[in-house]
């Protein structure tokens, strides 16, 4: 059967009343409510993507305007986590009875940057964008750059690796930092996918000028190859981060380039080679010798995969021999981005004053307000849409085949057939009535208490 969060006129609506908040709005009721839309747009942009449906949410948020509130939204939420959130975290007073709504609001820009990394595949999503754009190139600049500094500190590392929440030791506003910690390394990659389709369809010269001359943009890039922080070895075994996880990588597979490497070749590819872009992009010694590292990179293996870096090779060998002309010096009238200035603006002196009053206001909730949250959540985040989510198919328990057979009782457990379900029974049985009794005692959690439920809610969204 097909599985679907919104129908067209419920997405419609949600998508209408879309609208921007101030910073001392966020974690209000209403801002809740819209946290909960978007969540829900999110999740029907994915299903109609993967599924290579009409994309009736991407056309809703280029008809009716709307891509640019989104980008204010994650914008505003980027700026709370920088500047409230510290705040938050070492007031004495603020010893909530749960880190629920925290959570919710530190997840919405995850959210955001999910839903704007798949509709922003298309143009017209592009163009409607309109003027913020030039804000977007700023965010993805400031994780991109943030995704570079973490890796050339240390190449060995995982940047992502957070605080297992089930710790004794740590309390509920560590734990929560340390969920930001990893949470802002997902968000990271997804920039790199969100700045990758800007290149390719933005011909603005505003935009242009921005990733290239503001932020030099390639030499960026060029860090991310050389140091790959979606790539490391743990105990002699590599691991890359694939689909929102650490996987290991069998040895015949280690130069097999993965989606994020694919986006960063890409981005670098339209950033170089693009006839406007070549105009504008300033080929001083430091930059072209930035640039000339990606020789080493591009070898016949990775062509293979991606044949327009054909193209790229030809040219830096063109570039190694050769001083491209200066940038035309033109006089142009140039859009700046405003979102974060003007927010900033807005707020500045104000920090502590907005915390305090978040604590009081928002942050606090009553068991009755958290019953309430805990209870459309648990409607929003729907198992069987879950499961469509993921972008691998369930495997088998027994014999690792694709399977579409799953076990009723704890619903935990997947087979391709009849056969392997008896097999594996006797092995299955005590786990099977653990999981059962711990989704019946959910269902009962959020219906009776709500704080004892957050922490299975909050690990389904990770």
């Amino acid at each position: 059967m097909e599985t679907s969060v919104l129908f067209p006129g419920e997405a419609e609506g949600y998508v209408q009343n879309l609208e921007t908040f101030t910073l001392r709005d966020v974690g209000s009721p209403r801002w809740f409510r819209q946290h909960e839309y978007i969540e829900k747009l999110n999740m029907q942009a994915i299903l109609n993507a993967s599924a290579t449906e009409d994309e009736f949410i991407k056309e809703f948020l280029v008809s009716l305007g709307k891509i640019p509130t989104l980008v204010h939204e994650m914008i505003l939420v980027e700026l709370w986590k920088h500047k409230i959130f510290p705040i938050l975290c070492q007031l004495q007073d603020f010893n909530p009875k749960s880190t629920f709504p925290l959570y919710m609001v530190i997840h919405h820009e995850a959210t955001i940057i999910n839903l704007l990394e798949t509709i922003m595949f298309h143009k017209d999503s592009c163009e409607a964008a309109d003027d913020s754009v030039l804000d977007l190139v700023d965010y993805c600049h400031r994780k991109l750059t943030l995704l570079a500094n973490r890796a050339s500190r240390d190449d060995n590392a995982s940047p992502c690796k957070r605080i297992p929440s089930e710790s004794k030791d740590l309390s509920s506003i560590q734990d929560l930092q340390g969920q930001n910690s990893a949470l802002e390394f997902d968000i990271s990659l997804k920039a790199v996918s969100v700045l990758r389709y800007i290149t390719e369809h933005s011909d603005s010269i505003s935009v242009i000028n921005r990733m290239l001359c503001t932020h030099n943009l390639p030499c960026v890039l060029v860090q991310l190859i050389e140091h790959s922080p979606w790539s490391h070895y743990s105990e002699g075994n590599m691991e890359k981060y694939i689909n929102g996880k650490w996987q290991k990588i069998p040895p015949e597979d280690h130069l097999k380039m993965t989606k994020l490497d694919g986006q960063i070749w890409i981005a670098l590819y339209n950033l170089v080679l693009k006839e406007d872009c070549q105009r504008k992009y300033d080929f001083n010694n430091f930059n072209k010798n930035q640039l000339l590292k990606l020789r080493g990179f591009l070898t016949e293996v990775l062509i293979d995969q991606l044949p327009n870096l054909l193209e790229l090779q030809r040219f830096l060998s063109h570039l190694s021999v050769t001083d491209p002309a200066p940038p035309k010096k033109d006089l142009i009238l140039e859009q700046i981005p405003e979102m974060w200035n003007s927010i900033m603006r807005s707020n500045t002196g104000k920090w502590k004053a907005i915390a305090k009053y978040q604590v009081k206001e928002m942050f606090n909730p009553s068991e009755k307000d958290l019953r309430q949250q805990a209870s459309r959540l648990a409607q929003t985040y729907n198992l069987d849409v879950m499961e469509c989510l993921i972008p691998e198919k369930p495997k088998c328990g027994v014999c690792g085949a694709e399977a579409s057979k799953r076990c009723s009782r704890c619903q935990g457990e997947w087979y391709c057939r009849r056969e392997c379900q008896v097999k594996h029974w006797p092995k299955h049985k005590v786990a099977c009535q653990l999981m059962a009794e711990a989704t019946e005692k959910l269902q009962k959690d959020l219906t009776v208490n709500p704080t004892e439920a957050e922490a299975n809610i909050m690990d389904s969204l990770d």
